[in-house]
């Protein structure tokens, strides 16, 4: 998520440098806004307006629906990882302003077991400045971690922490039991029996409550999300880095979609020749 130069070192949130120091975005659509500039404030709320995550109505007499967002990072050349197989050598200020305020507008992220070993992942935690606008919309304080995996390793230090995630997996999991006992029966998420059924894992998130997904990939996972026709939008970075090498696209692993998903942009931002687009589909 091999190149001829070593990749830089992946950027944690951590890392984000302090409000005065973080990078102003440039907005260049839609044309009505172009050449507003977006400096960044504590609590962020004009880039939480830009990407206020929908939350669906539902039909009368009927559970809400789900409003999938996915957030990924490309190279120039379509890389979504860099030499050392992880996006986070892609990434940058500009692109960590737009994925903390993404993570603050969810009430869950879902992600790939594989993406989460290779990335690091850690049990999540909303910034302290951002709390309070989630608050204002009715969201819980806590940010839940959901990982697909239909037979895969997950990482103990995830299943073994004070805050284990949600698993999304199959029925006949060889370790199902074993996974139930280790982070409680009530957190793992059985959807499908030989296959993770993604709209049975969505309604069992709905059931919780869950119901403004952000998905961070993989690209495998994105793929199967998009042939399923469950994204509801992405948020695409492009990073302006040449990687090279056998690195999988942001999209990887999906049969040719037809007819091909249509996009229609709702803004595109610019810091430092970093563009940040989030796209309808």
């Amino acid at each position: 998520m091999p190149a001829a130069s070593p990749a830089p070192p992946p950027v944690p949130p951590s890392a984000l440098p302090p409000t005065a120091e973080r990078p102003t975005l440039d907005v260049l659509l839609p044309l009505a806004r172009a050449g507003e500039r977006l400096p960044a404030d504590p609590g962020e709320a004009a880039l939480t307006a830009l990407y206020d995550h929908p939350l669906p109505a539902p039909a009368p007499g009927a559970l809400a629906d789900s409003w999938v967002r996915a957030n990924m990072i490309a190279s120039l050349d379509g890389a979504a990882a860099g030499a050392d197989r992880r996006s986070g050598s892609l990434n940058g200020p500009a692109d960590l302003r737009v994925f903390r305020v993404l993570r603050a507008a969810a009430d869950v992220v879902l992600v790939g077991a594989g993406t989460a070993r290779a990335e690091g992942y850690g049990a999540l935690r909303v910034p302290a400045e951002l709390a309070a606008a989630r608050a204002a919309r009715g969201q819980r304080p806590d940010l839940p971690l959901a990982l697909v995996s239909r037979s895969g390793e997950i990482p103990a230090g995830l299943l073994d922490s004070g805050d284990p995630p949600l698993v999304v997996t199959v029925a006949d999991r060889p370790d199902l039991a074993a996974l139930q006992a280790r982070i409680g029966a009530d957190r793992v998420l059985v959807a499908g029996d030989r296959e993770v059924d993604l709209p049975a894992a969505l309604a069992a998130l709905r059931d919780r409550g869950l119901t403004r997904v952000l998905t961070e990939g993989g690209p495998r996972l994105l793929g199967s999300l998009l042939t399923a026709g469950l994204v509801d939008e992405l948020c695409l970075t492009w990073s302006p880095l040449l990687v090279g090498g056998p690195a999988p696209r942001a999209v990887d692993g999906a049969p040719w979609l037809r007819p091909a998903v249509s996009a229609r942009p709702a803004h595109l931002l610019h810091s430092d020749a970093v563009l940040l687009g989030r796209w309808l589909l």
